[in-house]
């Protein structure tokens, strides 16, 4: 058995059909678990390409086992797929449908190039089979034939439509391997193309040249390893080793066998360096796991990976986390000795505890309480960076209300989070050598265009403000968040303090079931959903229930609770909900309703107008500073 890690294209260059044995599964990779993941560690390396950082430490796909098998000398060479079949199969209809993008943007040189990774050329005994580089089992093999010899993405939809379901809306799904090259080809498009308010990455440069430096990537950048079985290997004894379940070290634990193990070599002393710095992190803090994406992972992999991109200003994807940190360390050198690393390490470490589990009267505290409701982890590398610096309590308050302005206003009128990491990591990397970092933080967050890393105006805040359906599209903590936060607005230095030890709850002053107890304005009674359906388009009553379904669950007709109302009670009119409303909670923001004598849509919107004032300030735009509205 041999095992060689070579370059993922460097497999498909020999004349050479690898095929899958008819006892194998189907193909059964899908989108949540296989595509996008693969698809994430192609974007990145080809983002590190286009961004001119060629110097990265390769990354590596995984392996695949192939076993030898005897063929005919006028017949092209063929392997069978030990291990790995379900990978080498995605990589063929990747680069299908990469193949295909480059031919449909003219590009007519790399897709020739791309295409010859795909079929063999040549003389071939049996030209209909031999062509293909991979050939998966005999249930694959029709949409596979498809998905590589189609041509276009257009020929391939036509060849597998999309087919209704009986008496349903939907659509029954494509065959699966259609579906993932369907999905490859949309991913480039959004990478390379981008869309009318998101150019795509290096969008100076010719498309044609974009896509020929990420090929080059693709080729030098992402390697698999390849391990050849021997005539006397037993292809299930190998299959069953390398699929054996074991306790899989953490790259926490990885990172921490490089370090000591650099430290013995270079004569340091592990035993003291262990005990002085590395003894703090067996804690059962750092084995807590926690939910990241798709996973769980330890709080131990968490503030490494933070911890890595705060210092370089990258994304650093977990599962590449040892393999970053021994670059970063052998490449760049960023201390004169391991003491200095370890004591770095717990140094930070401890940043990283009070960043996660900030404790009240602690300056982080309200910052960090927004981050964890909002479920906001991307700015960890800058707030790391930012108490490396050991800014003061004031800039601290300064740079928290930037931080929850720019991504409140972002979460209130609806706009994507995708990019967050890129701009928070983008600012930590700016801010080396910055005078004032509050100033310098808040400068480039308020220079960001486009959808996904705007800052959203005063306009748009408000515009927003007025219609957007909070109780339907946010989580109730995140409502209880934006209204405990206007509610601390109407204590002045003088008010008697309110300690809320219950949780509090969210209710809609006009209630969600209306219908019965709330007539319209002109007094008839609303519309159901099936009369609403049905209604004439000029029915009065229709566009007075549309208007008030509208207002129903914006912030205008929202408020919070120490104790949630009886269902009959808050379903009831405003006469008789009024009263149980206001005893039910003591909030300044709830006494602002004693002197309400009706409720309606007017003194929603009146109410929305108010509250925004407030909001305003709580958050203040672009451009505003912090200071300036205190």
């Amino acid at each position: 058995m041999k095992a060689n890690a070579v370059a993922l294209l460097a497999i498909f260059e020999k004349k050479m059909r690898i095929e899958v044995p008819p006892y194998q599964r189907q193909y059964v990779w899908d989108c949540e678990r296989q595509w996008k993941p693969l698809w994430e560690d192609i974007a990145r390396k080809f983002s590190e390409f286009l961004d001119g950082r060629k110097d990265g430490p390769v990354h590596f796909l995984g392996a695949m086992v192939l076993d030898q098998k005897q063929t005919p000398t006028t017949h092209v060479e063929k392997r069978y797929v030990i291990d790995g079949q379900q990978r080498l199969t995605t990589l063929q209809i990747f680069l299908a449908a990469f193949r295909d993008f480059c031919q449909e943007h003219e590009c007519f040189d790399l897709a020739n190039e791309a295409e010859s990774f795909t079929l063999n050329k040549g003389m071939m005994a049996d030209p209909n089979v031999d062509r293909f580089k991979v050939w998966p089992t005999q249930l694959d093999r029709a949409q596979f034939t498809d998905v590589i010899t189609s041509g276009s993405r257009a020929a391939l939809e036509q060849k597998h439509p999309l087919q209704p379901r009986r008496s349903a809306s939907k659509t029954n799904p494509r065959a699966r391997m259609v579906e993932a090259y369907l999905f490859f080809h949309d991913a480039m498009t959004e990478f390379f193309i981008g869309s009318p308010t998101e150019p795509p990455l290096a969008a100076e440069q010719l498309l044609a040249t974009r896509l020929d430096e990420c090929f080059q990537g693709l080729k030098a950048a992402i390697q698999i390893v390849v391990i050849d079985l021997d005539q006397n290997d037993d292809p299930q004894v190998i299959f069953e080793t390398l699929n054996a379940r074991g306790e899989p070290l953490l790259p926490a634990d990885l990172v921490r066998n490089f370090i000591f193990l650099r430290a013995a070599r270079q004569g340091e002393d592990p035993e003291s360096l262990y005990l002085d710095f590395w003894k703090r992190f067996d804690d059962p803090f750092w084995r807590q796991e926690v939910r990241q994406g798709r996973l769980s992972r330890p709080y131990s992999d968490l503030y490494m990976q933070h911890f890595l991109a705060s210092r370089q200003g990258l994304e650093i994807p977990i599962k590449h986390l040892f393999v970053e940190y021994k670059s970063w360390i052998e490449q760049q050198k960023p201390f004169a000795t391991v003491r200095e690393e370890v004591e770095t390490l717990a140094r930070q470490g401890e940043d990283f505890r009070r960043i996660v589990a900030a404790k009240k009267g602690d300056v982080l505290f309200n910052l960090v309480t927004f981050l964890n409701i909002f479920d906001i982890r991307t700015t960890f590398p800058l707030l790391l960076h930012l108490l490396d610096t050991g800014i003061s309590d004031n800039d601290w308050a300064e740079v928290s209300r930037t931080i929850e302005s720019y991504l409140l206003r972002r979460t209130i009128c609806g706009l994507a989070t995708k990019n967050y990491s890129r701009v928070f990591l983008g600012i930590t990397k700016d801010l080396h050598g910055a005078v004032s970092q509050p100033k310098a933080i808040r400068q480039q967050l308020a220079s960001l265009t486009g959808e996904s890393a705007a800052w959203p105006s005063d306009s748009e805040f408000l515009t927003a403000w007025h219609t957007y359906l909070a109780y339907q599209r946010l989580q109730k903590p995140k409502i209880v968040h934006i209204l405990r936060r206007l509610n601390d607005t109407f204590m002045s230095p003088k008010s008697e303090r309110i300690t809320i030890e219950n949780p509090l709850t969210v209710e809609h002053i006009l209630p969600q079931s209306w219908l019965d107890n709330w007539p319209l304005p002109d007094g008839s009674k609303g519309l159901a959903w099936q009369e609403l359906s049905e209604a004439d388009e000029d029915d009065p009553r229709r566009h007075a229930t549309k208007q008030r379904n509208a207002a129903l669950h914006t912030f205008g007709n929202l408020t919070i609770l120490t104790k949630s109302l009886n269902t009959s009670v808050s379903n009831s009119s405003w006469s008789k909900k009024k009263h149980p409303l206001l005893q039910a909670s003591l909030l300044p923001l709830n006494q602002q309703l004693h002197d309400v004598e009706r409720w309606n849509e007017e003194v929603i919107e009146e109410r929305s107008k108010k509250l925004f004032k407030r909001a305003v300030k709580i958050w203040p735009g672009p451009g505003v500073s912090s200071r300036e509205d205190r």
